[in-house]
């Protein structure tokens, strides 16, 4: 972890150290790339160490993804290297993406799992240009464990049970910060469909908006992956403690749908609130994005890409996974790459009233 002591001092430094480092960057590169070069994927790899982030706290979906494929993708990697999961949390995960862009070893040893919305926040997000120090296009994508789809829920206490109350009736819901979809899906829901919430943010990470819930300081959530609550707080919604008010997601859940849980989309009464709507939730396709630094060298990138690849059809891989009620539904990280690449292309006027909205 000392690369992310490295990034606090370098956030420190004056103008003209940081010019003087630069200009030695540019000029160790060309020798730097040489040896890069002359080394095989496997000699690399073979020895070394291999961090897997993720930016939430302990417990709750991302931290069980990163965790289940931490403990199985080093034999896929050529040289089979020590994989090492890690935890920073701030920021909803804004801290570890600005610290894997900025100061993490751009060789292919830092991964993280970042919080799937964290990259659009350049885009549409309520977090201040100043503090937003990452292009999500430069990162090298890997792949993604599952797509998701993502649910609102009411407390019995709160005695809401239908999403059509949420015209009449405030839900009061726990968030983390912004660009986490417990914040950006409620506030989404109020601009385009009228539905009434208020966010409670600041909590650390998911798990804690649900201790929240039970100690009766929130009365839902909003932004919760279907898959998650059904491996964790499944309990919850037989007995009558939760109810599920809509599932969230570019097309419907056949599971919720059979349940009679309807969709977001068939509130959308305008082109318009549908366009904004599938900008918003294209971090559900994306699921749980597994992203490395930029200019890591090429043949490392494919090796990496393909280790994920077979991880995700690793028969040990998929008993674990299955044995922590994990949904796992993959993607690679160049369609992870084409989405997020996409969704930066969306028609300024969109982006603008999408960015109005999560405010």
């Amino acid at each position: 972890m000392k690369w992310t002591a490295r990034y606090k001092a370098r956030m420190r430094l004056n103008s003209i150290r940081l010019i003087r480092l630069i200009s030695l960057a540019a000029m160790a590169l060309p020798v730097l790339a040489s040896l890069a070069r002359a080394q095989t994927v496997e000699e690399f790899y073979r020895g070394r160490v291999v961090e897997i982030y993720v930016g939430v706290s302990v417990g709750g979906g991302y931290d069980s993804h990163m965790r289940v494929v931490a403990r199985h993708i080093g034999k896929h990697i050529p040289g089979n290297p020590t994989i090492v999961p890690l935890n920073m949390v701030g920021a909803g995960g804004l801290k570890l993406t600005n610290c894997l862009y900025n100061a993490a070893p751009q060789d292919g040893s830092v991964l993280a799992l970042v919080n799937r919305g964290v990259p659009l926040e350049p885009l549409i997000g309520r977090t201040p240009p100043e503090n937003i120090r990452f292009d999500a296009r430069k990162f090298t994508w890997i792949g993604s464990a599952s797509n998701e789809t993502s649910v609102c829920v009411a407390h019995d206490r709160s005695g809401i049970d239908r999403f059509t109350q949420l015209v009449e009736k405030e839900l009061i819901v726990g968030g983390v910060a912004a660009g986490v979809d417990t914040d950006d899906f409620p506030r989404v829901l109020c601009g385009a469909l009228g539905a009434k919430f208020r966010v409670v943010s600041g909590y650390p990470g998911g798990n804690d908006t649900l201790f929240a819930l039970e100690r009766g300081e929130v009365d839902g959530r909003c932004g919760w992956s279907w898959s998650v609550l059904l491996s964790t707080h499944e309990a919850w919604i037989r007995d009558g403690r939760l109810h599920v008010l809509l599932q969230m997601s570019r097309t419907p859940n056949p599971e919720l749908t059979a349940m009679g849980i309807p969709w977001v989309m068939d509130f959308a009464k305008t082109d318009e609130a549908r366009r904004i709507l599938n900008l918003v939730f294209v971090r559900l396709a994306v699921g749980r994005p597994f992203i490395a630094p930029p200019n890591i060298p090429a043949d490392r990138v494919v090796a990496l890409r393909q280790a994920f690849d077979a991880t995700m059809k690793d028969p040990e891989f998929l008993a674990d996974a299955a044995r922590a009620r994990l949904e796992i539904a993959p993607m690679s990280g160049a369609e992870a790459q084409r989405l997020i690449e996409e969704a930066y292309e969306t028609p300024q006027n969109i982006v603008d009233k999408a960015r109005a909205m999560l405010r």
